[in-house]
């Protein structure tokens, strides 16, 4: 399993296949446990992952440290990537091709880490597994999607951590939401 990520990872440091390669300090592929039972899903890089290689480091990343930290998680125990390996220009959202050129390294992860369950961290990360449906009404819900997957995956929409970070009434919703993530895995793993 390590080994399939350090495979992709390299891929990734090498990838040109969108626009989002240039200009950019360097890639973010991810990173965390290679048998993470939870995997963090993420829109794209900031400036500070972009400096340091390294998904949520910045604002939202301490955060989501501290979100963590409240169910008794490290981020160590889990996965963080996002949907995109490279810093959108001005951190604009990413283009829909740029999401395509990169959906390959992700699902690469997926499949290299089979995580029990994943977490989508904003309506960009959301949309990829479950395009018709807004964050709104389904965060802190977990749904079963099939479409994208051979078999049956776990998803659990979240708000962004960044959300809390402009609007911090937000921070008791992503808390709450959070806080469901150590009782969806004890019914997964009960129900394996």
């Amino acid at each position: 399993m390590e080994n399939d990520l350090q495979i992709i990872r390299d891929k990734i440091s090498k990838c040109r296949l969108c626009r989002l390669c240039e200009g950019t300090t360097n890639s973010v592929p991810g990173e965390g446990s290679s048998r993470a039972e939870v995997m963090f899903i993420g829109e794209a890089p900031g400036k500070a992952e972009d400096l340091q290689g390294m998904p949520f480091v910045g604002a939202a990343g301490k955060f989501l440290a501290v979100m963590l930290k409240e169910i008794g998680m490290e981020r160590e125990d889990v996965f963080i990537t996002n949907i995109v390996k490279h810093r959108p220009p001005d951190n604009r959202d990413p283009l829909e091709d740029e999401v395509e050129a990169c959906f390959p390294y992700l699902d690469a992860q997926i499949n290299a880490i089979k995580p029990k369950l994943i977490v989508t961290l904003g309506r960009h990360a959301m949309h990829r597994f479950m395009p018709d449906l807004k964050i709104s009404d389904v965060h802190g819900c977990d749904k079963r999607v099939k479409s994208i997957f051979s078999k049956k995956q776990i998803i659990l929409p979240l708000y962004h951590p960044a959300s809390a970070l402009y609007n911090p009434s937000m921070r008791s919703t992503l808390i709450s939401d959070m806080k469901k993530i150590p009782i969806l895995l004890k019914k997964i793993n009960d129900a394996s």
